[in-house]
């Protein structure tokens, strides 16, 4: 195998997508939808114009590929694979312009090897991946408008047809980010920043060419405007609640605290302490490099905020929310990796020992927890412990991974599943989810919870009025005689359903049938279940 060089990066860099690429399609085939998955399948079969707590597109996009590949996990997850393919491409294209292209080929190969990255983002049903490809998209044409020749001539540049086009593709590539994810708020303002903060780059805040790129990005987003001006603006109004208090006004430091350690956790921590380096060597180049201060910019202020919203909001496991900082510091981390491979000194020994360390660790760490999660070898051949040390109710939680399908069993041996009059239900709105995909969308669906989320929009209660249902629980049983017994005449607890893994029942599910579905014998406007039974939105006062 030849020495990387500037010559062959874009090739290695290409056959590493490719592995990768095939690797995923595999993770993306055989291992079972998690909690989070499940939960949004509805959304790609009852395609909307929005959503309650994503925008659409990632719906819009399975909805497409399942019509191809079916029902099934790949199908679902398709659409991750080939975008997370496409970002590290793009990865590559915009380090190799501002530094060269072996710093592209580490950079790729880092953001690869991250935990956060690897499978999340890159193989799982979740918006995440269609906001990093269009978040780079735009970056990338960013770069080519203002990451020119230092000699160009501004007048010249400024009214060129190139510099419209490039403004109107930033524009549709913001705009299919705002599709994906609310967080391309941040590369707007990260953008504007850096054009102020940069005296040669802070003649385009005088240029049309921004607002242009502004007003179609306004235009592209107009289905999750027009969703919500029809709903409320619920969307809006729920993620702006999850960045509150929810009550009195409190400081949590070990909220805080949990946040820094799970984002380092989730790139791994000798990714993270790097990438941090990354964020500080930018902070400090800002005023005297102008694409440091790019990185830092459009980095600071995702990591930033969804770090200190932890002081006083629970944001609880979300620490994926920084990605696309972390994202945009793998590139000067790419060149730093290269700048030490080139000097003969310990540094290119260490960094060397370093990538090999890092490939060796998620290579082995997705092979073992892959493998148990489709087979649940552990459990035979490992220490319990390791599975269930942080899982306090003594579950494997790598169980979530698997597809509920004992549940359809169930309800195919019951004769449920034939019958046009019963629908499925559950307490919350995550085992739903799990309730739904195993069923493959066969029922209608309701949460008898106060957080059913998107299932409230896309289920109408008023039709299922006088029809049975089977309630799925998990261990809630207060929750089935707080929030379901009062929709029904009788509430009967049947045998559970046994979670069976490769031979092991791993948990149970407690199943009730409950008959004749109607609204709550005592009022109930906290549940969007009975504000919708009385012809009410699901959510608001």
């Amino acid at each position: 195998m030849k020495k990387l060089s500037e010559n062959n990066a874009a090739l290695y860099t290409l056959v590493l997508i490719l592995i990768t690429f095939v690797l995923r399609l595999l993770i993306a085939a055989y291992t079972g939808l998690g909690n989070g998955e499940a939960y949004y399948f509805r959304g790609a079969v009852h395609l909307e114009w929005s959503y309650l707590d994503q925008p659409p597109l990632f719906f819009w996009l399975s909805g497409l590929t399942i019509k191809i590949f079916g029902l099934t996990n790949l199908g679902l997850r398709f659409p991750a694979v080939v975008l997370f393919a496409g970002t590290s491409w793009l990865m590559f294209l915009i380090t190799r312009k501002l530094f060269n292209a072996r710093a592209g080929f580490w950079a790729v190969l880092v953001m690869n090897l991250s935990a956060m990255f690897t499978v999340a983002v890159a193989c799982w049903y979740q918006p995440d991946a269609p906001l990093m490809f269009f978040w780079l998209a735009s970056v990338y044409f960013i770069v080519q408008l203002m990451f020119g020749p230092d000699n160009e001539d501004i007048a010249t540049l400024r009214h060129s047809r190139r510099t419209w086009m490039l403004w109107i593709l930033i524009g549709i590539s913001l705009g299919l980010a705002t599709l994906s994810k609310y967080h391309v708020l941040f590369i707007f303002a990260g953008v504007f920043i850096f054009l102020w903060a940069n005296k040669d780059q802070r003649h385009w805040l005088w240029h049309p060419g921004p607002y242009l790129a502004i007003l179609i990005t306004i235009i592209i987003a107009t289905p999750v405007l027009w969703w919500n001006y029809n709903n409320n603006w619920v969307s809006f109004v729920f993620q702006g609640s999850r960045a509150g208090t929810g009550s009195k006004f409190a400081l949590h430091p070990e909220w805080f605290g949990r946040s820094i350690l799970g984002q380092a956790l989730y790139l791994l921590p000798w990714i993270w302490v790097p990438i941090i380096g990354q964020l500080y060597q930018s902070f400090k180049l800002r005023n005297t490099s102008k694409k440091y201060s790019f990185f830092f910019w459009l980095s600071i202020l995702p990591i930033v905020f969804f770090t200190v919203v932890t002081l006083w909001a629970d944001l609880q496991y979300h620490f994926h929310w920084q990605a696309p900082g972390y994202m945009m510091l793998f590139i000067p981390l790419g060149f730093a990796i290269d700048k030490s491979l080139s000097n003969e000194s310990k540094t290119r020994v260490r960094t060397r020992r370093w990538l090999i360390f890092s490939t060796c660790f998620t290579v082995i760490t997705i092979g073992v927890i892959g493998t148990h999660m489709v087979t649940g070898f552990w459990q035979s051949y490992g220490p319990k412990w390791a599975v269930h040390k942080f899982h306090g109710d003594n579950v494997d939680p790598t169980i979530q991974g698997i597809d509920y399908t004992d549940i359809q069993t169930r309800f195919a041996k019951e004769g449920w599943l034939q019958n046009k009059k019963i629908f499925a239900g559950s307490t919350r709105w995550w085992l739903a989810g799990k309730v739904d995909w195993a069923l493959k969308g066969q029922k209608e669906i309701i949460c008898f919870n106060n957080d059913p989320r998107n299932l409230a929009f896309l289920v109408d209660p008023k039709t299922l009025v006088g029809d049975d249902a089977v309630i799925i629980d998990q261990d809630y049983p207060g929750n089935v005689a707080n929030d379901v017994k009062p929709f029904f005449d009788q509430v009967k607890q049947l045998p559970d359903i046994a979670i069976v893994r490769n031979g092991i029942t791993e948990l149970h599910l407690q199943v009730y049938y409950c008959t004749n579905f109607h609204q709550s014998v005592r009022p109930r406007n906290d549940l969007p279940v009975s504000r919708q039974l009385n012809g009410l939105p699901p959510f608001g006062k």
